[in-house]
């Protein structure tokens, strides 16, 4: 397929049940991102967090990898290009997206693609799977936030260790680290992701997006300032629950204490 245009390489499907899944669809380059499929990318992004049907949203890679980052042949269109307009960028739009993302990674995440599934909220790996950051190797300043967020996540020793090695650790290694939350065989990928993707939409949704935002927007705080947020958020949320909310909330409890009795 001509990569003139992204037609098919960004492909987006809704389900009945709230679950929105978007596949980078590039196998034959191991997903590695053109310039109008960084563009669609962050439009997909942009188009479900408005999409009032959607309430999760799983993210994954065609074939053997799932983004082995960007096509270095069309380096120069993509960094000097439309990368710096936030409109077009994945991971802004990801990390505006107020729903949450689960990545479903498998093969290689290099690079760009690490920086994509830095965005996810949720991360499901394929046995095997390998995260690798080859800025260093390849004369790259980051700036999808890998140089920031790694460090917050795994710890600033190890962070330095992958980026200034440019080489991989594996998920199993990543798991151990607090950076994926579960490792799967292969083909157990996808029905793991949707597994995870059921639970949280079956959720109450307008808390989900709460929850997600004052995780988010704590994380970037420190303690003090973040424990300050989780009140001053849930104080204006409590002043406007209706009777009705809490009636609900009764009828919830209600129901599961009947449900554990009849259990015994």
């Amino acid at each position: 397929m001509s990569d003139s245009s992204s037609e098919n390489l960004i492909l987006v499907s809704r389900e009945p049940d709230g679950i929105a899944t978007v596949t980078i669809n590039r196998p034959a380059s191991l997903n590695s991102l053109s310039q109008l499929m960084i563009t669609d990318l962050a439009r997909a992004f942009k188009d479900l967090g408005r999409d009032e049907s959607v309430r999760v949203i799983i993210l994954s890679g065609s074939g053997r990898a799932f983004c082995s980052g960007l096509d270095l042949t069309a380096a120069e269109q993509v960094f000097k290009g439309g990368m710096k307009d936030k409109e077009y960028d994945p991971v802004f739009q990801m990390e505006q997206c107020p729903k949450p993302i689960i990545g479903a990674i498998n093969g290689v995440a290099v690079t760009a693609g690490f920086e994509i599934a830095l965005a996810c909220d949720i991360l499901v790996a394929a046995k095997g799977t390998k995260f690798m950051d080859s800025h260093t190797r390849f004369g790259i300043v980051p700036s999808w936030g890998l140089s920031q967020k790694l460090p917050r996540i795994i710890g600033p020793n190890k962070a330095r260790e992958v980026s200034l090695t440019a080489m991989p650790f594996t998920a199993e290694e990543a798991q151990k680290l607090g950076f994926v939350n579960y490792v799967v065989e292969g083909t157990e990928l996808l029905k793991k992701a949707r597994e995870i993707a059921r639970v949280v939409a079956h959720n109450n949704h307008d808390i989900v997006i709460r929850y997600k935002s004052l995780i988010n927007d704590g994380f970037k705080l420190d303690l003090h300032q973040a424990l300050a947020l989780e009140k001053e958020r849930a104080y204006k949320y409590y002043d406007k629950m209706t009777t009705e909310q809490f009636k609900k909330m009764q009828e919830f409890v209600a129901v599961r204490s009947s449900k554990k009795s009849s259990k015994l």
